[in-house]
């Protein structure tokens, strides 16, 4: 029996699809894992300057300004 010309599949292209429907999942799941948003970076870093000065204001001594904060 012999196949339409309709069921004739380019290999090339498909595993070119193969390949790029794998990198779009890996992709998805990179952005899953690691991609936070420009706001939620901005957050977290207001978040660590604002501990840095609530730390400074219970210090027990004034530190001068060129010396290295311990621990």
């Amino acid at each position: 029996m012999r196949q339409a010309l309709g069921d004739v599949v380019n290999l090339h292209r498909a595993r070119k699809a193969r390949a790029r429907q794998a990198a779009d999942a890996a992709a998805s799941q990179n952005r899953i894992r690691f991609g936070r948003t420009k706001a939620e970076r901005q957050q977290q870093a207001d978040e660590l300057v604002r501990q840095e000065r609530h730390l400074e204001g219970h210090a027990l001594t004034e530190r001068d300004e060129h010396e290295k904060p311990r621990g």
